[in-house]
């Protein structure tokens, strides 16, 4: 069992390069920002995990994991690694982690989120985020590749089910107006008119396909940060601050799956399938029923919308309806503040920002959040397990979480 003792988020609405920042700055707030919140010291950790998808693309540097040292000198000889599953590396990172304390190797650990892309312009962002594809084999005739997949994942779900994209669109409103409350999110300032969540081409207009603007997730510099301990150690933790055990959430199940890299080639195994991606559905399943949860226990969900569809595809993979009747949640109000599940109270990717080694870790740590009640504005009320869902690629990698009290 791994505990989770708290954590530190930038505020993604920052832009590294005009504050003259390295990646190696986002590195060292994050760390000291989560010693700071938790009250540990540089000795306290015993392992680091860092999650990064593209550094080396965006600003020329890897081996991220000397920047702890870099940080502070008393992290020199602490053992760290780098994972990278595209936009899943956080969780991945938080999978490595919390498997060096179950086996025993290491009592407590800080798993660190970053990425740094506003410093290029978008369409070279954009080149750079498509290394998560198939290279030379996938969307060679699309000008931005992730809104041209998920533009096709709307195409398949209205080949398969119909689809009425005013419930995509309402989504992303949902997104936007969550982040509002969130004073880490990249959007909170942002302001919209009712013609920015239609077809408006003006407005909202097209990126690719079926993609519009609204429909999008964030290009965003941030950092955020969590440290696991294992039971001895969380309860050491917990006696030195005077707190019950039981008070400090925990990681009580995981699932990890993954797909081939090429889209088509999930598509097409899964048709006759009530899923569209069996194995996103797996994975929520695999975490779970390792917490001995069934849907009905979740509070919460922090799920994946690096657009509006993947959402869409998240509501019936997560079961809150059957396969292809996602827009019923949407219309009853489910997704909602308030509602039966609350998604993405954050305002997810879309409206708190996607810096996309960061993902998986600010998930993790808002659901630590929900469940100690120190969400503040975005808080869902009585929280006590939330899931998580984090996706890299087309599906390629899904890692979903359930952290609880």
């Amino acid at each position: 069992m791994t505990y989770i003792l708290g954590g530190w988020q930038s505020d993604f609405a920052r832009n590294y390069a005009r504050e003259g920042l390295e990646i190696g700055d986002g590195f060292a707030e994050a760390v000291n920002g989560a010693l700071a919140e938790t009250g540990l010291e540089p000795e306290d950790i015993d392992v680091g995990h860092v999650g990064n998808f593209v550094g080396d693309l965006f600003t020329g540097q890897g081996m991220l994991g000397g920047f702890f040292a870099m940080t502070d000198e008393r992290f020199t000889g602490m053992p760290a690694s780098r994972h990278e599953a595209a936009c899943a590396s956080g969780s991945l990172a938080i999978m490595a982690a919390a498997a060096d304390i179950e086996s025993g190797r290491y009592g407590t650990a800080m798993v660190l989120g970053l990425e740094m892309m506003r410093n290029v312009p978008g369409v070279t962002a954009a080149e750079h985020l498509g290394a998560a594809a198939w290279a030379g084999h996938e969307y060679l005739d699309a000008t931005y590749a992730w809104p041209r997949a998920f533009s096709d994942l709307t195409e398949e779900y209205d080949r398969r089910y119909g689809i009425d994209e005013a419930h995509l669109r309402r989504i992303s409103q949902i997104n936007f107006d969550n982040a509002k409350r969130n004073p880490n999110a990249q959007t909170r300032k942002y302001s919209f008119s009712n013609a920015s969540f239609t077809d408006d081409d003006e407005a909202n207009p097209v990126i690719e396909g079926r993609v519009r603007k609204t429909d999008c997730g964030q290009v965003t510099d941030g950092a955020a940060a969590i440290i696991l301990a294992s039971p001895e150690r969380a309860a050491e933790y917990a006696k030195q601050r005077g707190i019950p055990l039981d008070s400090i959430p925990r990681i009580k199940g995981w699932g990890h799956r993954c797909a081939p890299i090429d889209y088509g080639r999930k598509v097409k195994a899964s048709e006759g399938e009530p899923y569209v991606f069996p194995q996103v559905k797996r994975a929520i399943d695999d975490a779970r029923a390792r917490a001995g949860l069934d849907l009905s226990g979740v509070d919460a969900v922090e799920t994946h919308d690096c657009f509006s569809m993947t959402e869409y595809m998240a509501i019936d993979h997560l079961g809150l309806t059957a396969p292809g009747e996602s827009w019923k949640a949407i219309e009853a109000g489910d997704i909602e503040m308030g509602g039966k599940l609350p998604i993405n109270a954050s305002g997810g990717l879309i409206g708190c920002g996607h810096p996309v080694g960061a993902t998986g870790v600010r998930m993790a740590l808002d659901a630590f959040k929900q469940t100690t009640g120190t969400a503040g504005d975005y808080q869902v009320e009585g929280a006590r397990n939330v899931q998580t869902l984090n996706i890299g690629g087309s599906t390629t990698t899904t890692v979903s979480l359930v952290v609880g009290v």
